[in-house]
């Protein structure tokens, strides 16, 4: 690329192409009003409450959904995630307690924040929106083939990727960010190949480690189907560096993760949590009554990781596998 000052022949080229990419501009912003338009006609943001047959407006069903699906939610949680002001979420609150849908009390971590609880009343408030949200959504997506429904979640999640957190900031000053795709040709076999790997190299794992992840991804790819089964990739710098399941697990409305996978050079850039968040809610929004997963104690980070997200441990038992002593545990989260 050329230095130094510019001449005044050269100098015309860069106005013309600013003049091109002004008027590009327009009409970008044009089609994400129009979009925008559409989008918010489409699901009743105007009118939320009539749209599901419901009394909450949209912010109303966001705040219950977000208190609902968190096992511990404090008011200052909800004004950051929704950004929300704090004198509007506080008479929003306070309606919610009105009608004996929450109750308030000091948080345990800090005394000066407040925890937002459901009451029994809450409970069903919050799964009869969910259930009329996941019907309405359900009616929509009903009419598009497999394919054509999976263009339409991928691009979903392009936008909240590109629109999402850091937006504001100048690329020059954004850290790498995460980004999640689902899997493409090769990237099942590159998840035998680093499960093998690491989990060889970290917790001494031998080759039947490496048979046992090849027969799950094997099964996953013949017996693959978009509405109930789901693999997803992450990417940091443009590099893959995570993985995780959703399969289904053969009882009736359970669905399983399977596989969580994160390069050691990716941990503490929050990859195994939006992994792991991203598998909940495709199992929630697919309809799933619940989502199992089993794993070994040892894993101290993806146990923090599965807590976090709401799962419960439900039962452990010792065994020898892969060449080591473990404990086995089973996890289950109400979806």
């Amino acid at each position: 690329m050329p230095t130094g000052t510019p001449s005044a022949t050269t100098s015309a080229a860069p106005s013309c192409a600013a003049g091109d990419a002004g008027s590009d501009a327009a009409a970008d912003v044009r089609e994400l009003r129009r979009f925008n338009r559409f989008y918010t006609n489409l699901i009743g943001a105007l009118d939320y409450g009539r749209h599901l047959y419901t009394p909450f407006t949209l912010t109303e069903a966001r705040v219950l959904y977000e208190v609902a699906n968190h096992p511990r939610v404090d008011a200052a949680d909800l004004r950051t995630s929704l950004s929300l002001d704090a004198g509007y979420l506080s008479r929003l609150l306070g309606r919610f307690e009105d009608r004996e849908l929450i109750t308030r009390g000091k948080s345990e971590q800090d005394p000066r924040r407040q925890r937002i609880t459901l009451t029994e009343g809450g409970r069903e408030a919050a799964g009869l929106l969910e259930e009329r949200s996941q019907d309405a959504a359900g009616s929509l997506l009903e009419q598009l083939p497999a394919a054509d429904r999976a263009r339409l979640v991928d691009s979903m999640r392009t936008i909240r990727a590109l629109l999402g957190k850091g937006a504001e900031q100048g690329a020059e000053d954004r850290a790498p960010e995460v980004g999640l795709r689902t899997s493409g040709p090769g990237d099942l076999g590159w998840m035998v190949e680093r499960n093998a790997a690491l989990y060889a190299a970290e917790y001494g794992f031998d080759l039947r480690y490496e048979a046992l992840v090849a027969r799950i991804v094997a099964e996953y790819a013949e017996q693959f189907d978009p509405r109930w089964d789901r693999t997803w990739i992450a990417e940091l710098g443009g590099e893959r560096v995570g993985a995780v399941m959703c399969v289904r697990d053969g009882r009736p409305g359970v669905a399983r993760l399977r596989l969580l996978l994160v390069e050691p050079g990716a941990r503490g850039h929050g990859v195994g949590r939006q992994l792991v968040d991203s598998c909940v809610e495709f199992a929630r929004d697919a309809g799933y009554d619940e989502m199992a997963l089993w794993t070994n104690s040892v894993l101290g980070a993806a146990r923090s990781i599965y807590q976090r997200a709401g799962f419960e441990l439900v039962a452990e038992s010792a065994h020898h596998s892969f060449g080591q002593d473990l404990v086995g545990q089973d996890w289950r989260l109400a979806l």
